[in-house]
């Protein structure tokens, strides 16, 4: 039976992931239609995915079809430039085909039609962040703190003199406002700085402001793989490259993730979700001081906790676990998250905050000296993957719909760079032919656009390497931990 659930519940979120990505391309699609259709150009096909269709109805002179290759979906403007080398040519079953000597479209036409897909992109976008304005957006503690919860040993951030309880308010000489995610966050701006040696602000409790030089290192670590040679070799060409970070993690609540079967933890009724607010009174602040409390194996410890709106008082008494342990614990794993809350986020603010999202991303990726390279961008695999553990969590429609607006000013920004094949190579060769006051020669757009097909093609090929090797494990790190295990007590 559990099986069962497991797979209609595989197949729901499936359904859920696709149909999510295919509004997206046919609303992007739908723009280019919608002004073809405006501007009286001739449309054969309109197509979502790529591929030889799998599903096709010719409708008012225009093949509707489902490619067999997942990944993006176009419509088909002979008029606007030779696109056969991706889309393939147009067969209705009855031997018809594109007409031929279709009379010339002007360059503003081009422009306008070329537009109108990263505009319902934009617009989609919008429409998203009005949704998550209205039913709010969740937000994580790991997301919004600035204040550090651990420190690595061994890492730069601990020769440099940065302890847990430290509030970051300036990193690399930018001001942050979140420990995670991409605007003014402490990560990216560590991950993505060209700067080898970064400047470090912070608030220490006690002592007011302080600043710290953090050393990196000259490269990235890269993890050891071990194995066959086939191992090693899909572990070299899947894995992403590494990033240069140094040693902090954020500071956050002791939020229940999982109780262990058996465990002290379990036998005193924590539940998951549980906050643990207090250890025998004194105040608990974060999941490490939690952690690193001196716990005493047989010493009863009362604790205080958050159930909801309840507060609950719990008497637990840690052990060692009879499996594989070696100290004294309580038996649960943290929710890596910490506390979650409901924020309403205006939506201009939404669509300006992914727009630098994606500006960001673009120039770190651009830039030789940043760690972000071409590697860590992901296709259509990674999004769809994305999506997927998006869905499988508690708030999953709310997140899934605020990534759907970064996600929507992303299409609309990256069809507008200016690269044929491109909404915006096609614009940028309509300023060309008006400019020339004459059209670009066939036989030279056909030459270019087979020529950038053939290099997009490649990308894609490549991001969706690194997008399977994110699922698909490649053996790095392969020191084996052992899971420590708690027995059921003797009556």
């Amino acid at each position: 039976m559990d099986i069962l659930v497991s797979v209609l519940r595989f197949i729901g979120i499936l359904f859920l992931v696709i149909m999510m990505f295919n509004i997206m391309i046919v609303v992007h699609e739908w723009g280019h239609f919608l002004a073809g259709r405006w501007r009286g150009l001739y449309i054969d096909r309109f197509q979502i995915w790529f591929g030889k269709p799998i599903w096709k109805k010719t409708y008012n002179g225009v093949q509707y079809g489902l490619g067999s290759i997942p990944a993006g979906g176009f419509v088909s403007l002979p008029q606007m430039a030779p696109m056969e080398s991706i889309e393939g040519k147009v067969d209705d079953g009855e031997g018809d085909e594109t007409p031929k000597n279709l009379p010339p479209i002007s360059a503003l036409d081009k422009i306008i039609v070329a537009a109108a897909g990263p505009l319902f992109s934009f617009l989609l976008a919008c429409v998203f962040a009005c949704i998550v304005w209205a039913v709010k957006k969740p937000v994580s503690e790991s997301v919004a703190t600035t204040t550090v919860g651990m420190v690595a040993p061994g890492t730069p951030a601990e020769k440099a003199g940065l302890l847990p309880g430290d509030k970051i308010t300036f990193v690399d000489g930018k001001e942050v406002k979140r420990f995670q995610g991409m605007d003014r966050s402490i990560m990216w701006t560590i991950i993505s700085s060209d700067n080898k040696d970064i400047e470090v602000d912070f608030i220490r409790p006690g002592k007011g402001e302080m600043s710290v030089i953090v050393e990196r290192p000259e490269a990235a670590e890269v993890a050891v793989v071990e194995g066959s040679a086939l191992k090693k070799f899909w572990a070299k060409i899947s894995s992403r490259p590494p990033l240069r970070t140094i040693g902090i993690r954020p500071r956050l609540s002791a939020v229940v993730g999982r109780v262990m079967e058996n465990s002290p933890a379990a036998d005193a009724g924590l539940e998951t979700g549980d906050i643990i607010t207090h250890l025998n009174g004194e105040p608990s602040v974060s999941q490490m001081s939690v952690s690193t409390f001196d716990w005493k194996a047989g010493e009863k410890v009362n604790l205080t906790l958050k159930r909801g709106d309840e507060t609950l008082e719990k008497e637990i008494t840690p052990r060692v676990p009879e499996v594989d342990g070696s100290k004294a614990m309580l038996g649960v794993a943290w929710d890596g998250d910490g506390i979650r809350t409901l924020v309403r986020e205006n939506p201009v603010t939404q669509v300006v905050n992914s727009f630098k999202s994606i500006t960001k991303t673009l120039q770190a990726v651009f830039s030789p000296k940043s760690d972000v390279k071409a590697g860590h961008l992901s296709g259509p695999v990674g999004i769809m993957g994305l999506y997927y553990d998006l869905f499988q969590h508690s708030e999953g429609w709310r997140l899934a719909l605020w990534f759907s607006v970064l996600l929507n000013v992303n299409l609309a920004i990256l069809n507008m760079l200016p690269f044929p094949v491109l909404d915006g190579g096609h614009i940028v060769m309509a300023l060309l032919e008006a400019a020339r006051r004459k059209p670009i020669p066939f036989k030279v757009l056909e030459v270019v656009q087979t020529a950038f097909v053939l290099m997009l093609l490649g990308f894609m090929a490549f991001v969706t390497l690194k997008d399977v090797g994110d699922r698909v494990p490649d053996g790095a790190a392969p020191v084996e931990q052992k899971v420590p295990k708690f027995l059921p007590l003797k009556k």
